[in-house]
C-alpha cells in the first residue's frame, strides 16, 4: 500500500516531469514527442548529476571544516591540560 506522503511526492515528480515537457515541448515545436520526451529527462538527470556533484563538494567542506575544528579543540585541550 502507497502511504500518502509516498503519493504526494510521486505527483509532485510528476508534476515537474511534464513541466520539463512541456517547456521543451513549446521550445521544439516540430520534434517528435518522443525526441523532446527523450532531451526533457536527459534536462532532469543533469540537474541530479549537478546537485550530486554540488552536495559531494559540500560533504566534502565539511569534512575538512570538522577536521580543522577537532584539530584547534584538540589543541585546546592540550593547552588546558597544560
Amino acid at each position: 500500500m502507497v502511504e500518502d506522503h509516498e503519493e504526494e511526492n510521486m505527483l509532485n515528480i510528476c508534476r515537474y516531469v511534464d513541466e520539463k515537457f512541456q517547456e521543451y515541448r513549446q521550445q521544439l515545436l516540430k520534434q517528435p514527442e518522443s525526441t523532446v520526451m527523450v532531451l526533457a529527462a536527459l534536462s532532469i538527470a543533469e540537474e541530479l548529476f549537478e546537485l550530486r556533484n554540488q552536495l559531494s563538494e559540500t560533504e566534502k567542506n565539511e569534512q575538512v571544516m570538522m577536521k580543522r575544528v577537532n584539530t584547534r579543540l584538540e589543541q585546546l585541550l592540550e593547552d588546558i591540560r597544560g
